[in-house]
């Protein structure tokens, strides 16, 4: 499992409507980068502030990636919400963390805004 993809920075203007946290504006790509299909239920996913947001219930298919949207929505296949009204990653820097349902360090992806620009680390390879 790996974080494969950050929009911490939903594009246009930051209204806190529905329609700006989802609607592939802020979210983590979470990728299942194995063959197999794997429960992860319990298994949580946070931002440097505490924010945290749990898989309940959830198996993701293998060689498949989810999507963590940080607004209201119906789960799907592809797609979870975490049901948040405000943003959840820091637009200038931040880190979101995957942990395992037993709390152990999986993965995670760090961005930051430099002179305009946008450095991504994620153990040291560019989102």
């Amino acid at each position: 499992m790996v974080i494969s993809g950050v929009q911490a920075d939903s594009p246009g203007f930051d209204d806190r409507s529905n329609r700006s946290l989802n609607r592939n504006r802020e979210w983590i790509d979470v990728t299942n980068t194995s063959r197999h299909s794997a429960n992860r239920d319990g298994w949580t996913l946070s931002d440097e502030d505490g924010h945290t947001y749990t898989f309940h219930h959830y198996r993701l298919d293998g060689r498949s990636t989810v999507r963590v949207h940080t607004g209201i929505g119906r789960d799907t296949y592809r797609d979870v919400y975490q049901d948040r009204r405000n943003y959840a990653w820091d637009n200038r820097s931040d880190t979101a963390t995957l942990r395992n349902d037993h709390g152990r360090f999986i993965d995670d992806a760090s961005w930051s805004h430099h002179r305009g620009g946008h450095d991504g680390n994620h153990h040291d390879r560019r989102l």
